[in-house]
């Protein structure tokens, strides 16, 4: 066979032997539709309306329910302190003693002139009952009677007068130990033994503070007030504490919360001219000292009861100056925002006056997943916030 007819040959079986190759390339290389992704998780509650209280929270700053000032009510040397400076002192308990000398000696001369006073006395009252029954019988003179009985009357007097004058030297002679007014814990001393005191001037020698019960003193705004009054009488709230004072919760300045809860004393009747600002009282207990006067705090009072609202934990209100506003998933798990009308409630959680019902599922948790008309998966709060450690630690 010629050399040209056996190429012709081979160049003609070539193309029939590639096609079928070709061919399956084709098939292989053809891309696989996306799968759709699977709705994210996010943690809900479900709202639930009741009863619960309405708290206010206010700058309030600790007094001490008593203060006394302990000073010197007569003049001397200061010749001992009997007490320990910052402890806790009972009424009447000892503090300081003057030196009392002076007052023993007036004391002892307002005794003796009382004694002659009286000595006097019993001459003169003898000697009235003894001219009476002359005078009757006309055997001295009328005015020599009157005599007697006007000395007689002024012994009685001088006598009055030295007993008062005994009085007064034995409340001087008790003035020179200085005790304690009231209970309670006691400052530093003001002045030392040796120093003359009460000299001219009632010397001030210590202070005394009785912190237990501790008062809170806050303000509130009286627009706050008014509208509350408003928001009661309409009915949307009843008042706190109608059988007994508000209940009073204070916060500390590290932003703890004080065990013992207080009560509400009183409001002023009257509003700060400068501030528009109404001054409120509450009585809280301090048994152990704890708290001193002078603490800035914040001060939680539930002043009314929401009848029908719900209550969120605080991470599920999202807060901007447009106003509050939370997530909720549709049963058929889309996802929407919904503007609300919060207060502060119990255990520093929302309590939702307006803008939910009962029964709504509330995203709390995962509002990173959330997108614009997305999908998602509600699962109970909870649940999804256990859930993700162990998650995490399957990855591992």
């Amino acid at each position: 066979m010629p050399v040209w007819r056996a190429l012709a040959s081979r160049l003609s079986i070539v193309p029939l032997v590639a096609l079928p190759v070709l061919a399956g390339c084709g098939k292989s290389a053809a891309p696989a539709a996306p799968a759709a992704p699977a709705p994210a998780e996010v943690g809900v509650v479900v709202a639930r309306a009741g009863e619960v209280g309405v708290l206010t929270e206010l700058p309030g700053r600790t007094e001490a329910s008593r203060v006394a000032q302990v000073r010197a009510r007569v003049a001397g040397i200061l010749q001992k302190q009997l007490f320990r400076e910052g402890s806790d002192v009972k009424p009447g308990q000892p503090l300081f003693r003057i030196d009392d000398a002076p007052y023993r000696a007036a004391l002892a001369s307002a005794q003796a002139a009382l004694a002659r006073a009286e000595a006097n006395l019993l001459q003169t009252r003898a000697q009235a009952e003894r001219y009476k029954p002359l005078a009757e019988a006309k055997a001295v003179s009328e005015q020599d009677y009157i005599a007697a009985q006007a000395a007689f009357k002024q012994s009685e007097a001088d006598v009055a007068a030295g007993k008062a004058a005994l009085q007064t030297a034995q409340i001087n002679l008790g003035y020179a130990a200085v005790n304690a007014p009231i209970g309670g814990r006691i400052g530093r001393a003001l002045v030392t033994e040796g120093a003359l005191v009460g000299q001219g001037e009632a010397t001030q020698l210590a202070v005394i503070q009785q912190i237990d019960p501790l008062y809170v003193n806050f303000t509130q705004s009286a627009a706050e007030v008014l509208r509350l009054r408003a928001a009661i009488a309409a009915g949307r709230f009843k008042r706190a504490g109608d059988t007994g004072a508000a209940p009073v919760r204070v916060l500390l300045e590290d932003g703890s919360t004080y065990p013992l809860p207080g009560k509400l004393l009183f409001s002023d009747l009257t509003v700060d001219a400068g501030t528009g600002q109404i001054t409120l009282r509450a009585e809280l207990p301090n048994p152990k000292g704890a708290l001193l006067p002078g603490l800035y705090v914040r001060v939680q009072l539930e002043q009314a009861q929401a009848s029908n609202a719900i209550v969120l934990p605080q991470q599920a209100v999202q807060r901007s100056s447009d106003g509050d506003r939370v997530f909720v998933v549709a049963p058929d798990g889309k996802v929407a925002p919904r503007p609300v009308k919060v207060s502060l409630g119990q255990e520093r959680q929302w309590v939702v006056l307006e803008g939910l019902q009962g029964g709504e599922q509330v995203v709390v948790d995962g509002f990173q997943k959330i997108r614009p008309n997305a999908t998602v998966k509600p699962v109970p709060w909870g649940a999804a916030a256990s859930a993700a450690p162990a998650a995490s630690a399957a990855s591992r």
